[in-house]
């Protein structure tokens, strides 16, 4: 029970943080790319995988303040369905550049940033 509160209340904080975070990226951001998504998607690839990595090498944080912070936080804060709509609300705008351009970019961006989270945290000494 104590883990599920922890995780409903990381994913609060990260759905929280996608908000603002989607909303003022996307108010000053190209209109043509949702870059707000993007972004989130990217930061929490790269911060999710530097948890994980760091946590497992060297075991400073509790368990559950990892599962807190993955599937909690980064959980709530990363968002396929919005990536989704986005990408199909294009397709059916008829915008099919764009979509793939949304795919892709999000695909090597969030992998990127995913390996290089892994890559820096498992360069931190132990």
């Amino acid at each position: 029970m104590r883990e599920l509160l922890l995780v409903c209340l990381g994913g609060g904080i990260g759905t929280g943080a996608r908000f603002l975070a989607g909303r003022a990226l996307n108010s000053v951001a190209w209109s043509w790319l949702p870059v707000g998504t993007i972004l989130v998607n990217i930061v929490g690839s790269f911060l999710l995988s530097f948890i994980a990595v760091f946590s497992m090498r060297h075991g400073k944080l509790p368990d559950a303040v990892v599962l807190m912070l993955t599937t909690g936080v980064m959980g709530g804060f990363t968002t396929y369905s919005t990536f989704n709509h986005e990408t199909l609300s294009m397709i059916q705008a008829g915008r099919w550049q764009l979509a793939v351009a949304n795919v892709g970019v999000t695909f090597l961006m969030c992998g990127g940033a995913g390996f290089l989270g892994m890559f820096l945290a498992s360069r931190i000494p132990a």
